[in-house]
């Protein structure tokens, strides 16, 4: 999804072994593992006169995670994609040297003029430097496919990469973890011996106690230590658990594109103005490119 106009204000502070913010990227934390934006799609009820509708725009040296919670949006690409997604299944949307594709509310759905709740997640995973100019590449995970448990009455499930001894099927490039976790009960989450990284985690809903204190939904936590992370998740909560390995350059953003190189981000941007990147086919939307600087120069 395009961030056009998006501006993520710092909301952190130091609350011992956790900085505590909204979302990625903030000024003190500008990646959790590879992990380099995430966009809360805030609950919103479409139809039957307002629908999702975000058009052709491009992307570099990342993959697109999208994850809903509730809603549905069709997805179509560059490399001739073209799936809805559902809640609790995966588009994963590989960038690499350079796609465009657009979000938007399934035709069927406007025909019949639903209405319905659009929640979920939009993430970007940084590639590794190495990989940044793969040729793209789409994947798309159905919620059944992926791994879930039961632990004291949690249950989770592992949306992506690899975790507690189980890997998902979404074909990742680097080493990370994404897990979904809801509970009826109050539940300890223990990240020792089961996660390897850096680790963040998004309160969906509920709450969760760390350092004594209470974290409520909307806020995201990072941990100031890899890999031994211990959280209490309150009865009735959801959070996604991510991160993974960082990379050991620095990644730069530039609206949609991400990469270790300020240089090749110059370059797509020429590319997206002068109309050279490939296109979603039967498709003649156009997201221009807006006057932003760099996330981080």
């Amino acid at each position: 999804m395009s961030n056009t106009g998006l501006i993520i204000e710092e909301r952190s502070r130091d609350i011992g072994d956790f900085l505590v913010g909204r979302l990625l990227p903030f000024r003190k934390k500008r990646m959790v593992g590879p992990f380099v934006f995430i966009d809360h799609m805030t609950p919103t009820v479409l139809g039957p006169e307002t629908y999702m509708d975000v058009g052709q725009h491009p992307h570099i040296g990342l993959a697109t995670l999208t994850y809903l919670l509730e809603g549905k949006i069709t997805h179509k690409d560059s490399m001739g994609s073209d799936h809805i997604i559902l809640p609790g299944s995966v588009n994963w949307m590989v960038a690499g040297k350079g796609c465009t594709h657009t979000e938007r509310t399934p035709q069927e759905a406007r025909n019949k003029k639903e209405i319905f709740t659009m929640h979920g997640y939009q993430i970007w995973v940084a590639l590794p430097k190495e990989l940044e100019d793969i040729t793209p590449e789409f994947h798309h995970i159905k919620a059944e496919d992926l791994p879930r448990w039961t632990d004291k009455g949690a249950h989770y499930t592992l949306v992506a990469g690899t975790a507690f001894s189980r890997t998902s099927p979404v074909p990742v490039h680097s080493d990370l973890f994404m897990i979904d976790i809801t509970t009826k009960h109050d539940h300890t989450f223990t990240a020792q011996g089961n996660l390897k990284g850096e680790i963040g985690i998004c309160i969906v809903s509920g709450s969760i106690t760390a350092c004594d204190q209470t974290i409520m939904a909307g806020h995201m936590l990072v941990s100031k230590t890899e890999d031994i992370c211990t959280i209490h998740i309150t009865a009735n909560s959801q959070v996604l658990i991510f991160g993974g390995q960082p990379f050991p350059e620095e990644r730069f953003i530039h609206w949609n594109f991400v990469s270790h190189s300020k240089e090749k981000i110059e370059i797509a941007k020429e590319k997206w103005k002068v109309g050279d990147f490939p296109k979603v086919a039967n498709d003649n939307s156009y997201v221009p490119l807006p006057d932003t600087t760099f996330f981080n120069k």
